[in-house]
């Protein structure tokens, strides 16, 4: 999978303006459904909650990938938000994130979702990567950073 298939610039807020998990999430969410990806942004973020109550999806090193399945999005949709300062996301390393990476598919669509966690975990392991990613300054460098890795 090649998340910018998934990923438009309109899509990343860089820098975000949220300062805790549940507004960064929120914002995620809105800007998803400003650009018209969700049907119902009060559905899905209700789903990307559920899912973190379950446990948190900050998966240490600075990044959190909070997603949810939810009848909002027709597909899988994705959006990223860039922390000026880093926000407490609960982390399994318990260290506070910069990079937010939020999926929300339909409940059926269960092999892209998948897919994607999958391509975004390899794509991070790239420290240098993930550290030209977290001074990204807007939308576009952000897009223009992911594009470029993954033409390599």
């Amino acid at each position: 999978m090649i998340l910018t298939q998934i990923l438009q610039p309109k899509s990343i807020k860089a820098p975000l303006v949220s300062t805790n998990k549940e507004d960064a999430i929120e914002e995620l969410i809105n800007v998803l459904a400003d650009n018209g990806y969700l049907s119902d942004r009060g559905s899905a973020f209700e789903a990307v909650l559920a899912r973190e109550q379950t446990r948190s999806t900050g998966i240490g090193s600075g990044i959190a990938i909070p997603h949810g399945k939810s009848t909002a999005a027709k597909e899988l949709v994705m959006a990223i938000g860039i922390a000026k300062e880093p926000i407490e996301f609960e982390s399994i390393d318990n260290k506070p994130v910069g990079i937010i990476i939020l999926l929300v598919s339909p409940p059926d669509h269960t092999g892209p979702h998948i897919q994607a966690l999958a391509r975004i975990s390899r794509l991070m392991l790239d420290a240098t990567f993930k550290s030209q990613l977290e001074k990204a300054a807007s939308p576009e460098e952000v897009y223009d950073l992911i594009s470029t890795k993954e033409t390599e």
